[in-house]
């Protein structure tokens, strides 16, 4: 079978993708191809003078607006301004293993921009939401471990590695229930995960992991680390897909349905999380549309 690429896309024209963290690295990669695609592309980014110049050679419908995702007061007014309908929403933001440091509401950054964000942003434009939303995790997932009642690292002792591999659990286990949640509400939105497996972005330079650069075997490029989000937004993919590089440990490769590590797949795990979740970020009750069929 032949392996998959972005040129197997659909045609998106009248579609709308709002994508987080599309100044850069897969964002913008994968920014660049849905737009080639047809899509209208609503950079939602931190920095909007860098995202332009980012966009300003490329042939496409952009959108580019400010949302910093560790902050909720910042995600609750991109939220309230953003009028329409959107298809896709595409959680890719994120930082790793970064030092401690808390957001202005007092949260953890790390968890708050790799999940705390997602889970509120998500929530928030759920009801303008037609077909899915994407959100990006990290094979690294496997390794960590959701305290419900810690879950913004007030009483752990802070690590920088295992606070990112914690978020990116927490990115599987948010999927989980929002999906469960979405069925039982009748409605046809699907939430799909998508990781890039190792790929040689900024994401990893400043951590102790960047040793991984120097092992070419064990690392493919930014080009084919956007291709499982890509594969994720835009393909007919069951909700809750865990979508993944099909190489070895899934590091490289091209784009395939994976399973998500044995914790990530706790539906008990995943309801307290929820719970616990909307007690720290507000995010209140959930409000889903019905969905639509996407027509390709």
């Amino acid at each position: 079978m032949a392996k998959w690429t972005a040129d197997q896309m659909p045609t998106l024209t009248g579609t709308t993708v709002v994508i987080t963290g599309a100044g850069g690295g897969i964002g913008l990669v994968a920014t660049r191809e849905l737009a080639r695609a047809g899509a209208h592309v609503v950079l939602a980014v931190r920095d909007v003078e860098k995202a332009r110049r980012a966009v300003a050679g490329m042939r496409g419908d952009f959108d580019v607006r400010r949302l910093d995702v560790s902050d909720l007061d910042s995600i609750r007014a991109f939220a309230q301004s953003y009028t329409g309908d959107i298809d896709i929403l595409i959680n890719n933001a994120g930082v790793m293993d970064i030092p401690a440091a808390r957001t202005r509401q007092g949260l953890d950054l790390q968890t708050a921009t790799n999940y705390f964000g997602p889970f509120l942003l998500t929530n928030l434009l759920l009801p303008r939401l037609t077909d899915r939303v994407v959100t990006v995790s990290s094979q690294l997932h496997r390794f960590g471990k959701v305290k419900v009642d810690d879950l913004d690292w007030r009483t752990r002792k802070y690590n920088g590695l295992a606070v990112y591999e914690s978020s990116k659990l927490a990115v599987v286990l948010f999927s989980l229930e929002l999906q469960r949640r979405l069925t039982a509400a009748g409605s046809r939105l699907r939430s799909v995960i998508a990781h890039p497996g190792v790929a040689r972005t900024g994401l990893v330079t400043h951590s102790k992991l960047n040793i991984v650069n120097r092992l070419p075997f064990l690392v493919q490029d930014v080009e084919h680390g956007a291709l499982p989000l890509l594969y994720a937004a835009t393909q007919d993919v069951p909700g809750n897909a865990y979508v993944g590089p099909d190489g070895l440990f899934s590091f490289t490769g091209h784009p395939a349905i994976r399973r998500p590590g044995r914790a990530g797949q706790d539906p008990t795990a995943a309801e307290e999380l929820w719970e616990a979740t909307v007690s720290l970020t507000g995010a209140g009750a959930l409000h889903v549309g019905p969905g639509r069929e996407r027509h390709r």
